[in-house]
């Protein structure tokens, strides 16, 4: 940020980016402030951690009124009492993303991670191999890192890596967030459906895709999953130099697993071995793609190889919260049928014969619809046993557009797999105190706090 500005208010600070972004600006020596109606761990535990005061709900008198800017969260929209007040008086405003690109990204070797899935720990991974490597550089990340203190840190490095998220800016700014990042480094995980509130189907999403690779300048790179057909699509309008990365025998950059441990994936890229501390073919990817940017940000294979056997992931990502009469608590993000699957695949490869259980909270703005309802269906068959809770703010989502849960479960039930709905969280626990047995994994999906369920079954059991 500018040295002019002192004081900056975050409206939704509590959203990952936004409490990460808030951090780093006071890490800064800025006074930040901020409010929200969503305050719940971990942010709000890191907020407070970092002393920075977080307001509970959306109120006219929780505003200051002499601040130097004020950042309105991509969730806050018209009607909101804190964004009302702000633009009756006139207040300077601007997006998140914005901010970023004017204070922090402009003059910086911008590593931009984009895609439906991965996002997160790929960011994670690759600021992590450039601060193992001595680089310093500053980052921001969509969690928490095991790594750093914080999601976000701007420092004077010339390197950035950031988290590109392809959902709109703000309720001002209707374009992807990743279209303001500057990217010279650009990866594209993968490309599903997602977001659909915002976008009506799968090609207005590779459109937007196809904008953010458009931005890559010719001397930069852009990486993409050359295993994913809608990568694949970016190909032929991709301006700058483009390399795929993959298993299949026709990418640039070849993985092969060579060795799936409990607690580590071995592989090789063309050849060049490397291991990451993490489980499944997913992040085998993950790692891949770190690696190819890393060298393009001039690391040897030698500092990658170092920086990812000390990787120790993101919160929230197959995070064990713990154990109750050998019954092991996983908390996961995963919130779309892919991320489940895969999720799901790589625990089988950590607790190699052990009954796994798929415990579902469809809160997001996809997940509550009935859009991938049969991919959901698929998803959760990986688990040998299965909980779907209830469709989180139903009233939100027209009837006929809304997650069938009873249908759900008894799909799932009818592969062979037997699949519960139960109502609320204590039933829930219930179910599970009832049917859950020593050397059970319970695998929690959710990406929000889904009323502390964690803590309730580590209780209970």
């Amino acid at each position: 940020m500018a040295s002019t500005t002192k004081h900056i208010h975050l409206i939704g600070i509590c959203g990952t980016a936004m409490g990460s972004t808030a951090i780093a600006l006071k890490a800064l020596g800025h006074h930040v402030s901020g409010s929200d109606d969503k305050v719940y761990p971990p942010m709000s535990d890191v907020l407070a951690n970092a002393g920075i005061p977080v307001l509970a709900g959306f109120k006219p008198e929780n505003l200051p009124l002499n601040a130097d800017v004020y950042v309105v969260g991509n969730a806050i929209s018209r009607g909101n009492q804190e964004l009302e007040t702000l633009l009756e008086k006139k207040l300077p405003y601007v997006s998140m993303a914005e901010m970023l690109k004017q204070q922090v990204i402009q003059g910086k070797r911008s590593f931009v991670v984009s895609g439906t899935h991965g996002k997160t720990t790929t960011t994670t991974m690759l600021a992590w191999l450039f601060e193992h490597a001595g680089k310093n550089p500053g980052f921001m990340i969509g969690g928490v890192p095991e790594n750093f203190e914080s999601g976000a840190r701007f420092t004077h490095s010339d390197i950035f890596v950031i988290e590109g998220d392809e959902y709109d800016t703000a309720y001002f700014d209707k374009r992807s967030k990743f279209l303001h990042y500057l990217p010279e480094c650009a990866i594209v995980n993968n490309i599903e459906f997602d977001h659909a509130d915002i976008f009506p189907d799968l090609d207005a999403i590779l459109l937007s895709f196809q904008r953010f690779l458009n931005t890559v300048p010719r001397n930069g790179l852009v990486l993409i999953n050359g295993d994913d057909p809608n990568c694949l699509t970016l190909r032929a309008k991709c301006p700058a130099p483009l390399k795929t990365v993959g298993l299949g025998p026709t990418n640039d950059f070849r993985i092969q697993i060579t060795a799936a441990k409990p607690d580590s994936t071995a592989f090789t890229l063309n050849g060049e071995p490397f291991e990451v501390p993490m489980v499944g073919e997913f992040n085998a990817r993950n790692a891949a793609m770190c690696v190819c940017a890393a060298r393009f940000g001039g690391l040897s294979d030698n500092e990658i190889r170092a920086g990812l056997s000390n990787f120790l992931g993101v919160r929230r990502r197959q995070q064990e919260r713990g154990a109750a009469h050998g019954i092991t608590i996983i908390d996961d993000f995963g919130h779309h049928p892919t991320a489940i699957r895969e999720t799901l695949r790589g625990l089988r490869q950590r607790y190699t014969g052990r009954r796994l259980w798929a415990i579902f909270e469809p809160r997001s703005n996809t997940s509550r619809r009935n859009v991938l309802q049969n991919e959901l269906i698929e998803a959760l068959a990986e688990a040998d046993a299965s909980v779907i809770a209830a469709v989180a703010n139903p009233e939100k989502v027209a009837a006929d557009q809304r997650l069938d849960t009873a249908k759900v479960a008894a799909a799932v039930t009818a592969r062979g797999k037997p699949c519960w709905f139960e109502p609320n969280t204590d039933a829930i626990v219930q179910r599970l105190k009832s049917e859950a047995r020593p050397g059970d994994v319970i695998i929690v999906f959710s990406n929000g706090g889904f009323d502390g369920i964690h803590d309730k079954l580590l209780h209970a059991l």
